[in-house]
């Protein structure tokens, strides 16, 4: 009963597990499941042994067999790590591997030879010999890992030869030991760099959303600086002038300080002209950057806007920070391949309605909850009479509705210093992002 629901809650984690861990679970998989096709075609090959074989040879045949198998699956496993750079090179496990391996085909080259064994041993060896390479070349660069096979097919075929088995089988057993060896050393080594480049453009990805946030900082900084430093080094100029006129006691002083002060308020005045243009969101540009920073990020980004333009600048400056910090959840927190953006605005005096949708939500990231930056969306919405609700859809996907009325209720009290226009937003998705 346990194992019936326990199946269907793995697949289910990996299913809604974010795309480069699905990528990665799926190709380390497969390649742990080349040792489970060795050791069937190994198994095969036992059974079908004409008159069977005495417990005297199956058995350490089995144990043979089966050391090789283990080694490989270990050694795919380790190599993975070494060859992604987050463990060091299996270096004792590399060379138990090779060892089992030329123990194992010399065993059955001799059982040949000692005729325990008839000739179709060597078709063991040989899937011995084309499994070698794989977990070889993740721990081996590639000069080294192939010149270290080639070497072990050349003993093995001379040792066949010698057997005095015909052409055709020697023949046969040089070619398929070759073309299966080429194929598993090149399929690791591909499925290895292939979970190297994924990881890249995973960091890659991250390092974007957090230079996004870098350069917005940088142009905040910038502005104020280019605002304030200035006016600030005129005062600094003007005030030390009118010390040095007072204690001379001139009259100049006063006049000094009065162009202080108006610098000053000046100053004050172009200071909150350069924080309100931060804090006050236009929508129409939240929507036309968060389509810019979204596909440069590689993430489809649909927008649809029905009409941004008709709302007035209050509302406009609500549902461009609902897209603003939107955008940077869907960035930051989220392995998205898509996002859309819908503004809808009712007929006459009716709602507007903003949705932003995007795929990519990770099952750690389910429980929902007020995050910051939700909770400064409540704060800034609730200025306009305003309500925030969030939830995380099935499907691993993540909605942000916000619904603003355009009028206030009858009744209704002005809330802040908006004038009394009241907003409700809901927002669904993955909560604290």
């Amino acid at each position: 009963m346990a194992a019936g629901i326990g199946a269907p809650g793995w697949l289910e984690r990996v299913r809604r597990a974010s795309g480069p861990v699905r990528f990665h679970q799926y190709t380390r998989y497969t390649l742990y499941s080349f040792a489970a096709c060795e050791a069937a075609l190994l198994v095969f090959w036992c059974v079908a042994q004409r008159g069977g074989l005495t417990w005297r040879v199956l058995v350490p045949l089995s144990a043979l067999f089966a050391a090789h198998t283990v080694c490989h699956l270990l050694l795919c496993r380790a190599g993975l790590r070494y060859y992604l750079g987050t463990a060091e090179r299996p270096g004792r496990l590399t060379a138990t591997y090779i060892a089992v391996t030329v123990v194992g085909v010399a065993c059955l080259h001799a059982s040949i030879g000692l005729d325990v064994l008839d000739a179709g041993a060597v078709a063991a060896g040989t899937w011995l010999l084309m499994f070698l390479p794989g977990p070889l070349l993740l721990v081996l660069s590639v000069r080294l890992g192939t010149a270290l096979v080639a070497l072990v097919i050349a003993a093995s075929a001379l040792a066949v030869a010698a057997l005095g088995l015909p052409g055709e089988q020697v023949g046969y057993h040089v070619g398929a030991s070759l073309f299966g060896a080429t194929l598993f050393g090149f399929t690791y080594r591909c499925s290895g760099w292939t979970l190297r480049v994924v990881n890249e453009l995973e960091a890659a990805r991250e390092t974007q959303a957090r230079l996004a946030v870098a350069e917005e900082r940088l142009r905040f900084g910038r502005d104020l600086h280019d605002v304030l430093g200035r006016n600030l080094s005129v005062i600094a100029l003007k005030s030390e002038l009118a010390v040095q006129l007072a204690q001379r006691g001139s009259p100049s002083a006063v006049d000094q300080m009065v162009e202080v002060q108006r610098i000053a308020r000046e100053s004050q005045r172009e200071m909150r002209e350069v924080v309100r243009g931060y804090r006050e969101a236009d929508l129409h540009t939240e929507l036309v950057g968060a389509r810019g920073v979204l596909g440069a990020a590689g993430i489809d980004c649909r927008i649809e806007d029905s009409g941004s333009g008709k709302l007035p600048e209050p509302l406009q400056s609500a549902l461009g920070w609902v897209v603003r910090e939107g955008t940077t959840n869907v960035l930051r927190h989220a392995d998205a391949r898509w996002c859309v953006v819908r503004l809808r605005i009712g007929p006459g005096d009716g709602p507007a309605e903003l949705v932003m949708e995007n795929d990519g939500v990770s099952p750690s990231r389910a429980s929902t909850g007020g995050g910051s930056g939700l909770a400064g969306l409540r704060e800034r919405l609730a200025e306009l009479g305003g309500t925030l609700v969030d939830e995380r859809c099935d499907g691993g996907t993540f909605r942000l509705t916000a619904r603003v009325p355009r009028r206030p209720a009858a009744g209704d009290e002005p809330a802040g210093r908006s004038g009394g226009r009241s907003a409700t937003v809901e927002v669904a998705g993955e909560g604290e992002r």
